[in-house]
C-alpha cells in the first residue's frame, strides 16, 4: 500500500524551493553575463514569494487551492492533465489571511505588473532605475522567511557585497537610471501605480530601498575597511553630510502629486479646478523647469513642492468666479 506523503515535508519542500528560487534571482540579477535582469529577477522572485506564502497557508490551514462549492462538499480545479489549480501569487496577496504588511504587498504587485509590461521588451536601463524597488523585494523576503518560518531559514550568510568593476560615479549613476530609453508605457505604468500611493507608502522602504552613498576615506590603519560602512542619521557625520544632501525622509520638502494638489484645491471651494487647468497654468508658468523651483522628478515621477501649491492656490483666488463653480473635475497623477 502507498503511504500516504507527510504533510511537514511538503512544507520544507516548498521552503527550499522557494529559497532556490530567492538565491536564484540575486545571482542572476548580479551577474554581469546577464541581459534581462529585471524580467529574470522578477520571475524568479514571484516564485519564491510564492512557495513561500503556499508554505505558511499550509501550515495555518488555509485551502491554497482553486475550488468551486457544490452541495456543500468542495470541488477542486484541475488542469487538464488534472492536476490542482494553486493560487498564484496576487491571490495569494488578496487573501484576507495574508501576513504580509501593505507596504510589502504593494511592492509584489507593483513587480507583477512590472513584469506584465515588460514581457518581451529589452529594457536594459530598467535594471537601475528600479534597483530600490528590487532590494526591497529581496530584504522583505529574507525577512518574512524568518519571521514566518524561523531564524535559520535566513538567506544572509549565502549573500555579500557584490563587487564592481568600475568606480561609480554621481553621473554615471545618473546616465544609468535616465528614464529615456525606458518604453513610455512602462513609465505610464510605473507613473499610474506610484500615484496610487500615498506619500508615506512611496516612501516606505518596504516598497523602494532607498540609500545616499558617499565615499569615505579611512582615517586609521588598521580600521574596518568595509565597502559599505552603516551610520545613524542622527549622527554627527550624517548631519555633515545633510548640509549637501538629505539622509532621511523627514528633512526632505513636502512633495505632491497633482492628485494631492488638486484635493487641496478642491477642499478650498476651488471644484472647477482640474486636471486640464492644471496642465495649462503648469505649462504657461514652466513649472517643470527645475529651474523654477516648484517641483522635482522623481523616479520618472513629477512631484511639486509647497511653493506651486501656494501659486496654485493664488490662480483660484485670482480666478475664484470661475473655479467655485461646480464642474465634473477628475483627480489624475501626476
Amino acid at each position: 500500500m502507498k503511504r500516504r506523503r507527510r504533510v511537514y515535508s511538503i512544507r520544507a519542500e516548498l521552503l527550499a524551493k522557494s529559497q532556490e528560487a530567492a538565491l536564484s534571482a540575486v545571482q542572476t540579477f548580479n551577474s554581469p553575463l546577464t541581459q534581462f535582469k529585471s524580467e529574470t529577477f522578477i520571475v524568479l522572485m514571484v516564485i519564491a514569494w510564492t512557495y513561500l506564502l503556499h508554505a505558511y497557508y499550509r501550515r495555518v490551514g488555509v485551502e491554497y487551492r482553486y475550488f468551486t462549492l457544490r452541495t456543500q462538499r468542495r470541488r477542486f480545479d484541475r488542469t487538464k492533465r488534472g492536476a490542482y489549480k494553486y493560487w498564484e501569487l496576487e491571490r495569494c496577496l488578496d487573501d484576507d489571511g495574508c501576513p504580509l504588511d501593505k507596504n510589502t504587498r504593494n511592492n509584489l504587485k507593483f513587480l507583477i505588473g512590472l513584469r506584465h509590461e515588460i514581457e518581451h521588451q529589452m529594457t536594459l536601463r530598467l535594471d537601475t532605475y528600479l534597483s530600490g524597488r528590487y532590494q526591497a523585494c529581496c530584504l522583505n523576503y529574507n525577512r518574512y522567511l524568518k519571521e514566518l518560518f524561523g531564524e535559520q531559514y535566513g538567506l544572509d550568510a549565502h549573500l555579500t557585497y557584490s563587487l564592481q568593476l568600475v568606480e561609480l560615479s554621481r553621473d554615471q549613476v545618473e546616465v544609468l537610471a535616465a528614464a529615456e530609453d525606458i518604453p513610455e508605457r512602462v513609465r505610464a505604468y510605473i507613473a499610474d501605480f506610484d500615484g496610487q500611493l500615498t506619500q508615506d507608502e512611496f516612501n516606505s522602504p518596504q516598497y523602494s530601498y532607498r540609500l545616499l552613498f558617499t565615499q569615505r576615506l579611512t582615517g586609521k590603519a588598521g580600521q574596518a575597511d568595509q565597502v559599505v560602512e552603516f551610520i545613524s542619521p542622527s549622527s554627527e557625520l550624517a548631519q555633515q553630510i545633510d548640509k549637501q544632501y538629505w539622509v532621511q525622509k523627514e528633512v526632505e520638502k513636502p512633495k505632491y502629486l497633482r492628485k494631492d494638489v488638486l484635493r487641496l484645491m478642491h477642499e478650498e471651494g476651488y471644484i472647477g479646478f482640474g486636471p486640464h487647468q492644471h496642465t495649462l497654468l503648469w505649462k504657461s508658468l514652466d513649472a517643470k523647469n527645475p529651474g523654477k523651483g516648484y517641483g522635482v522628478d522623481l523616479g520618472g515621477l513629477w512631484y511639486w513642492y509647497q511653493r506651486w501649491v501656494e501659486a496654485v492656490r493664488q490662480h483660484c483666488r485670482d480666478n475664484a468666479e470661475r473655479y467655485k463653480q461646480p464642474e465634473v473635475a477628475g483627480v489624475g497623477n501626476g
